[in-house]
């Protein structure tokens, strides 16, 4: 690699966690359904916090993943409580991290490492405390700090004046494209953890490398 990479920085949602191991729990709610609202919910999380961030209109991830919730209970035609948000919404706090993550943090041990996500740090910080990763992280950086979610230049730039390096010196690692495809046009270096097998956006934004877990991202060390 031509330029030594000082920080790596992962986004959280779907990079380091499932962000549908709660599928087993709609599921214990909503027999029968809880696939469908698991890739619902998800799907509404992301198009909320984009169409907040285009009407200037912010509010917490945290409320977006309560939102996007009632939407996907509502669109499998289902009823929502509070009982039963509170539930699901306690189960997004403990999501399971994929099996490759904590062996790779440890391995990176002498770099700095970041987390950078659109989560707000009421749902950020109990997520990565339970899992056991915390002291792994130097820093968690959420988008919440300045109001700008990603993929806006804004929050690229708030990481990277956290971290206190040069942006070709940081290594970005998201399984989100769209996550990629932004980081990469503010001009971190950008390993895409594709987990899913999809093809790469076309914004002309290709990632540097791609891997299909973080197994790979080993190569930069």
């Amino acid at each position: 690699m031509s330029t030594e990479i000082k920080a790596f920085v992962f986004d959280v949602y779907g990079t380091l966690f499932d962000v549908h191991s709660v599928k087993e729990k709609c599921e214990e709610f909503y027999p029968g359904k809880g696939e469908k609202i698991s890739q619902i919910w998800r799907t509404k999380q992301i198009e909320y916090s984009n169409l907040r961030q285009l009407m200037g209109n912010y509010e917490t991830f945290l409320t977006i993943t309560n939102d996007a919730l009632k939407y996907a209970i509502k669109a499998s035609e289902e009823e929502w409580g509070e009982e039963k948000e509170k539930a699901l919404i306690e189960a997004y706090l403990q999501l399971t991290h994929y099996p490759e993550v904590e062996r790779v943090l440890v391995q990176l041990k002498d770099k700095s490492l970041a987390v950078f996500s659109n989560g707000s740090h009421d749902m950020l910080d109990p997520l990565i405390q339970q899992s056991g990763l915390s002291p792994l992280f130097d820093a968690i950086i959420s988008v919440d700090e300045v109001k700008q979610y990603k993929p806006t230049p804004a929050s690229y730039d708030h990481a990277l004046k956290t971290l206190n390096v040069k942006r070709e010196e940081v290594l970005f690692m998201s399984s989100n494209g769209w996550d990629i495809s932004g980081a990469k046009n503010f001009g971190f270096r950008t390993a895409w953890i594709n987990r899913n097998e999809l093809p790469i956006e076309e914004l002309n934004l290709a990632p540097d490398t791609i891997y299909s877990d973080l197994n790979g991202i080993l190569e930069w060390k």
